[in-house]
């Protein structure tokens, strides 16, 4: 008995989302355009992008979003719920703003993106911090990761729901307000670097 070689499925996980128009999504910022990929139809399932070099950028920014949601223990490998959650959170922002949720979305990345960073440079025996520009897929890393993190922490110990503490995540991003944990952090980040120059 051989055992079958089985191709790695695409399925459409995204039937809510077909509604979203992704041509009127406008990305200001140059420097983060190649990087945000909005196609929706198709979620791949198992590590297509997992061992090739700078393949973040292909994966479509909204999974990206359901794959950062998964870093914590309610989530870990449960890519089913974190897309309910991606899913009923996008539902919440278009009852809220109004506004094209995917949309909404991009502006809080673009928002939420630090710019400048620090490193440490040894001269002999001394550490000195040095500011230094961040590459675009770093900034969007950052971004994603700040956006989840704010919204899981908030959701912790809270009668609020991980999607509602999303969605008023994403929309402070957006509208660049410094109550949302990732703007708080990007300009704790830019501050440190304004410093360091």
């Amino acid at each position: 008995m051989t055992a079958k070689k089985t191709n790695t499925e695409t399925i459409n996980f995204f039937p809510v989302l077909s509604k979203y128009n992704m041509e009127d999504v406008k990305i200001e910022d140059q420097g983060l355009a190649r990087y945000i990929n909005l196609e929706t139809e198709n979620i791949y399932l198992g590590g297509v992008y997992s061992n090739k070099l700078f393949a973040k950028s292909k994966i479509p920014i909204v999974e990206r979003l359901i794959n950062n949601l998964m870093r914590t223990e309610n989530y870990n490998g449960k890519k089913s719920k974190a897309y309910k959650v991606v899913r009923n959170t996008f539902e919440f922002i278009d009852k809220k703003a109004k506004i094209n949720p995917v949309q909404v979305f991009v502006q809080a990345l673009q928002n939420a993106a630090p710019k400048e960073e620090t490193t440490r440079l040894r001269f002999g025996g001394i550490s000195v911090p040095k500011a230094v520009d961040v590459a675009p897929q770093r900034r969007l890393d950052i971004a994603l990761r700040n956006i989840c993190k704010g919204s899981v922490s908030a959701s912790h110990k809270n009668k609020k729901s991980i999607e509602k503490c999303l969605a008023d995540e994403i929309i402070k991003a957006s509208k660049n307000d410094v109550a949302s944990f990732a703007v708080a952090k990007k300009n704790d980040i830019e501050r440190v670097a304004k410093s360091a120059r």
